[in-house]
């Protein structure tokens, strides 16, 4: 069975944050060891098959997915760290880099499932693209049946202390304040909104990994695959042609150089279209888990729109996902509204000089909607 296997690697504690330069000669160094694995020896000796990988790096560390055809669970976690750590210690500017997290990740019913059927008739599919069918459907149908008071009160005080990580926007920016005349919201609603926000982005960039890994097998494109799709059919549908594997790659690095920014102390604003098409599914996400745990109230939603106009420099993207707006995206009468360019061919170029998006990600020299040939 083929599992994706997220491992988080960071620097030495003290270490400086990595610039955009240093950024790009840890890609090399980690794609260079990637590459020349063939296999992995997993348990006793037994032989994991390395498929695919996936590496971007942040200020603070790396993030890999490593796609790998092995046995069970826990044969593809082990030989994931395995591999990783030999590749650390034997490259010589990387050796004091740690592993901070080494993990299968699953939605949690899907999790439920695949341990309950295991062994069973009922067992989930070995296809990635049925597996993500699945996915999507219990994503679609989520709701809080047949969860117990005690599950529902054990996620709310999760996402409550998940709330301190957003260290870019306190509980003032979900609408609560100390003060009562300026108060929106109360303090424990604001809490779950930020504690989402922190839970959506493992969720986000497993999906975004999940949806790379079925377009690179049932693509070339979006439009041109019978593929289910937990990200790519959030997008505004009609750039469905563009959305090819070199556009989730770099929407992947631009999700990640984005979520890292929300757990530091200074977020800046948003750079690009995609950042900002990027906010929107995380919110999204961060809705259906509270939806999913019978946490979602009015209030909560009105703490995220709270969020959102902070945030967002204004809503233009919007009109992206209105029907009756179709076209707009290419209509030479925006710039003169000062509105930014919306076709997909922009979505990775920066709002203005000040603001910067991944190198990966802004390749000046091919656009992000085309795969080379």
């Amino acid at each position: 069975m083929t599992y994706a296997v997220t491992v988080e690697v960071g620097l030495p504690v003290d270490a400086p944050e990595l610039d955009a330069l240093q950024r790009e000669g840890v890609v090399l160094l980690l794609r260079r060891g990637l590459d020349s694995i063939e296999g992995i020896e997993g348990p006793d000796g037994m032989e994991v098959d390395l498929l695919d990988d996936v590496v971007a790096v942040h200020p603070g560390g790396a993030l890999l997915k490593l796609f790998v055809d092995a046995p069970a669970l826990e044969f593809a976690e082990d030989a994931a760290r395995e591999v990783i750590a030999v590749l650390l210690e034997r490259t010589e500017l990387l050796d004091d880099w740690e592993i901070t997290r080494c993990e299968v990740e699953l939605h949690p019913d899907l999790l439920q499932e695949s341990l309950d059927a295991a062994d069973g008739p009922d067992a989930p599919p070995a296809d990635p693209a049925e597996r993500a069918r699945r996915h999507a459907d219990a994503k679609a149908s989520s709701g809080a049946s047949g969860l117990d008071d005690g599950e529902v009160e054990d996620m709310r005080r999760q996402l409550r202390s998940l709330a301190a990580r957003l260290e870019a926007f306190p509980l003032e920016s979900f609408g609560y304040s100390d003060d009562e005349e300026k108060r929106v919201v109360g303090r424990e609603t604001a809490e779950v909104a930020a504690g989402a926000l922190v839970y959506a982005i493992d969720l986000l960039v497993d999906e975004l990994f999940g949806d790379l890994a079925g377009l690179e097998e049932d693509g070339p494109t979006l439009a041109e695959s019978d593929g289910a799709f937990m990200v790519l059919e959030d997008l505004p549908p009609q750039f469905a042609l563009h959305y090819t594997v070199l556009f989730v790659r770099r929407l992947i690095v631009t999700a990640v150089a984005l979520t890292g920014r929300l757990t530091q102390p200074h977020f800046g604003r948003l750079n690009c279209v995609a950042e900002e098409v990027l906010l929107r599914l995380l919110l999204t996400d961060a809705e259906v888990t509270a939806d999913t745990y019978g946490l979602l109230t009015d209030e909560l939603r009105t703490a995220w729109e709270v969020f959102a106009d902070e945030v967002y420099d204004d809503m233009d993207h919007a009109w992206l996902y209105e029907p009756a707006a179709e076209g707009i995206d290419n209509d030479p009468a925006l710039a003169q509204l000062g509105i930014a360019p919306m076709g997909v061919e922009n979505w990775f170029t920066p709002f203005s000089e000040e603001r910067h998006v991944h190198p990966y990600a802004a390749n000046a020299d091919e656009g992000p909607w085309d795969d080379p040939e």
